[in-house]
């Protein structure tokens, strides 16, 4: 067997050498390509939905199984706040309402006082006016007795009746007093008696009592006496009698 010479194991190690560099060149180049794929599959993929805003605890844990899921509870939540925000909004109003109630309750009782402290001060007013009028009658009445016994105090006694009814008229005050034969109004008439007479039955005969009343309203009765509507047959009788 042949020995190999020096000059060729030099030659074979050079070419053994050449092709490891050349090996290392390939993989070198494959791994280069491999990232440039990597990045622009990475450039390619699609973004992850995000959520505007600060999610909720409940959010965030539905987001790890199902983000659409997760989006509806985002909406219901946004709801439930705008709805929570709603009535609490309300019941402010409603407070408020109260309030006025109140204060308009509060009002109106302190009006009502004022309306009636203010209608007995009208009352005891117009009684002290019309007081005033009717003494000036009583110092009349005062100096007519005061007349000497003989003295005729007629005149003045009528003067006096005449300016007690002028009084009694300003203040709207009519007197009661039905003409004969006139029918009987039980809310103005008191009956005192029955009589015969030969006026139709139930009319009145004669005024006893005149009565008052004042703006429409009756301030004392009329009293009355009534026809039984028997005198007339006795006349009528007598008068035939006679004949």
């Amino acid at each position: 067997m042949s020995e190999e010479s020096p000059e060729s194991r030099s030659a074979a190690e050079d070419d053994g050498e050449s092709a490891r560099v050349e090996q290392a060149d390939e993989r070198t180049d494959g791994a280069d390509e491999t990232e440039a794929v990597d990045a622009t599959a990475a450039d390619d993929e699609p973004e992850s939905p995000t959520v505007e805003g600060p999610e909720s605890a409940l959010v965030s844990r539905v987001t790890e199984f199902d983000e659409t899921l997760a989006e509806d509870v985002a909406a219901l939540e946004a709801r439930l706040a705008a709805t929570e925000a709603e009535l609490e909004e309300r019941d402010e109003r409603i407070e408020e309402l109260e309030s006025a109630l109140k204060r308009s309750k509060a009002d109106f009782k302190n009006y009502k006082k004022r309306a009636k402290k203010r209608q007995e001060e009208i009352r005891e007013r117009a009684t002290e006016d019309f007081v005033g009028r009717i003494v000036s009658v009583r110092d009349n009445l005062v100096r007519a007795l005061e007349q000497d016994e003989d003295a005729d105090i007629r005149p003045g006694v009528e003067s006096t009746l005449e300016e007690f009814d002028r009084i009694l008229e300003e203040e709207n005050v009519e007197a009661i007093e039905p003409e004969p034969g006139s029918d009987v109004d039980p809310t103005r008439h008191e009956v005192l008696m029955r009589v015969d007479n030969d006026l139709p039955e139930g009319s009145v005969v004669d005024v006893y009592r005149p009565g008052y009343e004042m703006a429409g309203a009756v301030v004392r009765e009329a009293q009355v006496t009534v026809s039984t509507g028997e005198g007339g047959d006795d006349s009528a009788s007598a008068a035939a009698g006679e004949e």
